[in-house]
């Protein structure tokens, strides 16, 4: 039963290719989340009024990780390849465990919790978010040089960030060992759009996790020693440039990011556990 109603939903999908060239836009993708939403009994709950920003997180979600480049369209194969359309239409067992709601990006839980948040970052209630609103985002530990480079690089109305723009950054935030992720947060590193992060983009960074540290009354870490621990970690192909490919190849993308934007990041990884290397059958045998 299960696999027919997927396969039959699949079909479907394609009748909403409403140029008949292959691709979703984003409102295709908003109008076959919109039909879908009926038939989805763990979304009953919520409220109607809910639904259009339950539509916008799901699209999101599509948009995100399938047109990383920002096309504004997402190719039908590249939907029907990946999970989420089955992540989407797992939500029609009424028995879904709850565990697995809470890590279903599409399930009320997740859609509630993620709104929720916006909502409490929205002080004022004007259903944006200012650059002092956002500074409680997470931990509250992200930096003002990176919150500053948020409202730069992404679409801002009137200097504040509308709940698509959050949307895209919590995608970002909470994915950063994906690719897509990485690409995200790798442009808003960037700061002179050359492709590569060098030893001056890793300071203009850390220089405000060193100001946090100062404002916490604890010894600052001599940037220098970070910026040869980032190397070490990426091993670059050029020893000077760390580009996104690098970052991606190096499996330590989160980490570097992680290093750079937020002082309970850079924490974490300053106490991070050091385990000690196996030893060698030859070390063994010379004791």
């Amino acid at each position: 039963m299960r696999k027919t109603w997927m396969m039959q939903s699949k079909i479907g999908l394609l009748l909403y290719d409403t140029n008949g060239n292959g691709y979703f836009t984003e409102n295709d993708m908003e109008n076959y989340i919109a039909e879908l939403l009926p038939t989805l009994p763990d979304l009953e709950r919520l409220d109607k009024t809910f639904h259009r920003f339950y539509i916008c997180g799901a699209v999101r979600k599509f948009m995100f990780f399938l047109d990383p480049s920002r096309t504004g369209k997402i190719r039908v194969q590249d939907i029907l390849i990946s999970t989420f359309l089955d992540d989407i239409l797992d939500l029609r067992d009424e028995d879904l465990p709850r565990e697995f709601q809470e890590n279903n990006w599409f399930s009320a839980p997740t859609a509630l919790r993620v709104y929720g948040q916006y909502l409490y970052l929205d002080s004022d209630h004007n259903g944006m978010l200012s650059k002092q609103e956002f500074i409680r985002f997470g931990s509250g530990t992200l930096t003002t040089v990176f919150i500053d480079r948020i409202f730069q690089e992404c679409l801002t109305y009137d200097d504040e960030l509308d709940y698509k723009g959050y949307l895209d950054i919590v995608l970002a935030m909470e994915n950063k060992n994906e690719p897509q992720a990485l690409q995200f947060l790798f442009r808003l590193l960037d700061i002179n759009r050359r492709g590569f992060l060098d030893g001056f983009s890793l300071n203009y960074f850390f220089k405000g996790i060193q100001q946090q540290m100062n404002e916490a009354d604890q010894e600052p870490v001599n940037f220098e020693d970070i910026k040869d621990e980032i190397f070490d970690m990426i091993r670059p192909a050029d020893p000077c440039k760390i580009t996104l490919d690098d970052l991606v190849r190096s499996g330590q993308g989160e980490v570097v990011i992680n290093i750079l934007i937020e002082l309970n990041g850079f924490y974490s990884y300053e106490n991070r556990e050091v385990r000690p290397a196996p030893e060698s059958a030859d070390s063994r045998t010379t004791k």
